[in-house]
């Protein structure tokens, strides 16, 4: 089974199994083992679900300042653990191919594999709720008819991603190309490199 296809089907039961309740609170359980990528793939889906709706919430234009301060810092936590997921992810893909032999002519690529898959993973998100706006009984045609015509681009570009980062593996498993990933280095996070936090120290 193509990568690709292992994590669209696993994006798909996340955001199927989140809309059942549809709660950005509800609990959440990963139904595949730690040692598993699957596992990460679920975890990843699932983190990108909940703040897809958070994103929703948030341009509510009644909400409540102290409301959306407090949504505004669970968006922050939120993409630090999409990013943490991303390098966890990156890692499996390091183990996997460490003994690798690297041609002498091999080249890197703009993205790292789970970057790519991150993109995957909202694509899925997306193709999702545009399919919910396309299905709607009390849209207009005009307006199921757009939605229908941005589905096609999505699904096809859902085609193209998926074979750019199958073809992407398949290089780095052949040694035409080499992947290295750089550890997040967000300064907003940091008390020593963020001004305002760095100020409030002591």
């Amino acid at each position: 089974m193509l990568f690709t296809t292992l994590a669209l089907q696993i994006f798909e039961e996340s955001i199927i199994r989140y809309h059942i309740k549809d709660d950005v609170y509800q609990d959440f359980k990963n139904p595949y083992p730690k040692d598993k990528v699957e596992h990460l793939l679920y975890r990843k889906n699932w983190i990108d679900t909940v703040q897809w709706h958070y994103e929703d919430i948030i341009r509510d234009p009644s909400i409540a300042p102290v409301d959306a301060l407090d949504l505004k810092r669970k968006i922050d936590a939120s993409n630090q653990d999409r990013t943490d997921l991303v390098e966890y992810i990156d890692g499996y893909f390091l183990n996997k191919y460490q003994s690798v032999e690297v041609l002498h002519n091999a080249t890197i690529n703009t993205e790292s594999p789970a970057w790519a898959i991150d993109r995957l993973s909202i694509l899925a998100l997306k193709i999702y709720h545009m399919e919910e706006e396309v299905n709607r009984d009390d849209a207009t045609e005009e307006h199921i008819a757009k939605c229908d015509e941005k589905l096609g681009v999505l699904l096809e570009q859902r085609k193209d991603l998926s074979i750019a980062i199958d073809q992407l593996l398949a290089d780095i498993e052949s040694g035409k190309k080499y992947m290295k990933v750089y550890k997040q280095m967000k300064m907003y996070n940091d008390d020593e490199l963020n001004p305002i936090l760095r100020g409030q120290k002591g």
